[in-house]
């Protein structure tokens, strides 16, 4: 699942008449470096969460088969249901099995096909990636113990990126809800892992960071 439904307040004027994620950089659509991303991953069924300017995300991305992809809108109407609202809005797509979740508002070269290799498997509720904290988010969110589990105190930023079990969201009520809330309940009960990526990741987040990321990609 990608997440694309928020508003991108701080990206605006850019986001007044196209989302974030189909916001270019470096002549390709961000949300088309998830898709490519996933599609090299063996993933074949995408579920796309739209709500701000939403009709624009089939327009332009079709069923995914340029992708190698089917994709799945999750119209969430006029007013986004912040991220883990979006997920319980897009349970009957997602199915019973572990899926793979990704902001739509990120760039990143970690390959996700880590995630979808034999040799993973979700052990808990969730497995999370973080990175190294930015300038826009020196505190961050999370840190690891030695055993991989996390742990509620800031050290590490949460990329946006995670393997999820449905089982979290199936027992929450539909509406309007953020996941972070989510996300810390679950470490309480022991059921979060995750791991430090340490390579390329940015939150393109300002109209002045996606000029940065473009010019930096161009070079």
């Amino acid at each position: 699942m990608i997440l694309a439904a928020g508003r991108g307040e701080r990206m605006r004027p850019l986001t007044d008449e196209t989302p974030k994620p189909l916001l270019k950089i470096s002549g390709k659509r961000l949300i088309e470096y998830h898709l490519e991303n996933l599609a090299r991953a063996g993933i074949e069924e995408v579920v796309i969460n739209h709500a701000w300017l939403g009709e624009q995300f089939p327009l332009v991305l079709g069923s995914g088969e340029q992708f190698g992809l089917h994709i799945h809108y999750s119209n969430e109407g006029e007013k986004a249901l912040e991220t883990a609202g979006g997920i319980i809005r897009a349970l009957p797509f997602l199915g019973s099995e572990p899926f793979l979740l990704v902001n739509g508002d990120i760039w990143t070269d970690y390959e996700l096909s880590g995630l979808t290799e034999p040799s993973f498997q979700l052990k808990y509720l969730m497995h999370l990636i973080l990175v190294t904290n930015r300038s826009h988010h020196p505190r961050g969110d999370f840190d690891l113990d030695e055993h991989t589990f996390l742990l509620d105190k800031p050290a590490y930023t949460y990329s946006g990126i995670g393997v999820y079990s449905p089982k979290i969201f199936t027992r929450l009520k539909v509406g309007v809800q953020p996941l972070a809330p989510v996300i810390r309940e679950t470490i309480r009960q022991r059921q979060v892992t995750g791991e430090l990526y340490t390579g390329a990741w940015e939150d393109v987040g300002t109209p002045e960071r996606l000029a940065d990321l473009d010019a930096r990609l161009a070079m």
